[in-house]
């Protein structure tokens, strides 16, 4: 899909990032709130990547870098623009940034039960990393 622009997400963009992530993403998060993206957005502008085509967004994906490892989130792509070419323009942006920044690895949040993301992940060169699990402990909010 050579027509595919990837750009960074603006503070303008993220309602509409909300609303899309309705639509494409799977599961939600705790941070997955105007706040949340907005913190995103202001701490590092570049971190949130949009893949547009004519002027609409069909897919997002979170490259972040906490200056030691390199982190994948929230990779979505519109249900009708699947298998199109997009997942994959995406990551090649988030990875070329990486690069940039001086990052080695990467690592990607895939949910266990999302066996189509499973997929596009491992047709990326991507593989779980069974040995690891995630723990979690929410911050109460104030």
């Amino acid at each position: 899909m050579t027509d595919v622009r990837i750009r960074a997400a603006t503070p303008e963009d993220l309602p509409t990032v909300l609303d899309f992530w309705k639509t494409a993403a799977e599961g939600t998060s705790i941070s997955d709130d105007l706040d949340g993206v907005r913190r995103l957005v202001e701490r590092d502008p570049d971190a949130l990547l949009l893949a547009e085509l004519d002027g609409e967004l069909v897919g997002t994906v979170i490259a972040g870098f906490d200056g030691w490892r390199c982190h994948l989130y929230r990779l979505a792509v519109h249900p009708l623009r699947r298998r199109r070419g997009v997942a994959g323009a995406l990551l090649a942006a988030a990875e070329e940034r990486f690069v940039r920044l001086g990052g080695r690895r990467v690592d990607a949040m895939v949910l266990t039960r999302n066996e189509t993301a499973h997929h596009a992940w491992r047709s990326a060169g991507y593989a779980p990393q069974e040995e690891w699990r995630r723990w979690l402990k929410p911050f109460a909010r104030s």
